[in-house]
């Protein structure tokens, strides 16, 4: 299968190798030229551009499947880069097969704790769940226009290799006291993969996804198992009032949000076959133990 990725980072990189190894053919639009120096040293045709304010190079779709995972630009309510590039798309009379858009479950808002399925109503909080919320709408309504099957891959927190808060534990920044702290959901970067490369393929997709471990717990438990895996102290914890002073605003948000993800569809219809359903599982092939 031949594939275009936007965005090609921690996550894209890897799906994008095993579109590679798979026997297709990925070309890649990625923002520096650092990045893509290194993806078209591993054999993906990569180029750096200002996905803002540059189109995709000639034949970049030419009916290929489009991985969608560059973030919107830091401020504002709507994701001008994804507007930009599909005005492009549409410009050059280039579409793709299909596209794979990694959006996230901060579209949902605070749910205070519920369960949740895809088919509970957006109320996004932030303004960065908002501009996700922008892409989403954006692209199914490009995609329909052009009669393109899209797939929104709503993901939450992920993990894996390379990415875990080690530096932040070392540095001994405090969490929220664990009575105190909201449900929050994971995934680890293997099955996020899988289900990216499912989304792909599957024959018949349903519009959108939850993609999770299934098994939510606390940002402040999560910490606590990664400090443990990695034989680090585990984090100082705050009240509500120390955390508004000792907290970033970014963290401060996600604490903001109370949800369990529903993965059920994710499961059953894109026959994600789950590698790591819950942390233990996951730091332990991690930390080998």
């Amino acid at each position: 299968m031949h594939s275009a990725f936007a965005g090609c980072g921690y996550v894209g990189r890897q799906v994008a190798l095993r579109e590679l190894a798979d026997g297709g053919s990925v070309s890649a639009m990625v923002r520096t030229a650092e990045s893509a120096d290194r993806l078209n040293e591993e054999g993906i045709v990569a180029v750096s551009a200002d996905l803002q304010s540059q189109c995709p190079p000639e034949k970049f779709l030419a009916g290929r499947v489009l991985y969608w995972f560059a973030p919107p630009q830091p401020d504002g309510d709507q994701d001008r880069r994804l507007r930009h590039f599909a005005e492009c798309a549409q410009t050059a009379g280039e579409w793709p097969s299909r596209v794979v858009l990694i959006s996230t479950t901060g579209v949902y808002g605070d749910c205070q704790g519920d369960w949740v399925t895809e088919d509970r109503a957006l109320a996004p909080i932030t303004g960065r769940a908002r501009r996700r919320v922008d892409a989403e709408r954006t692209m199914r309504d490009w995609c329909r226009l052009n009669d393109v099957p899209v797939v929104a891959l709503r993901v939450p927190g992920i993990y894996g290799a390379g990415k875990l808060p080690l530096k932040r534990l070392r540095e001994g920044l405090p969490v929220l006291a664990p009575d105190l702290a909201p449900w929050s959901n994971r995934v680890h970067v293997e099955d996020l993969i899988s289900a990216c490369l499912a989304a792909a393929r599957i024959a018949d997709p349903l519009p959108v996804y939850n993609i999770s471990d299934g098994h939510p717990s606390t940002m402040s438990d999560f910490f606590f198992r990664v400090a443990d895996a990695a034989g680090l102290p585990r984090p100082p914890v705050v009240d509500r009032q120390e955390a508004t002073a000792a907290l970033s605003a970014e963290m401060r948000s996600y604490l903001a949000e109370s949800k369990r993800i529903d993965n059920t569809r994710m499961r059953e219809h894109l026959g994600v076959d789950i590698r790591y359903p819950d942390l233990e599982s996951g730091l332990s092939a991690l930390f080998g133990q």
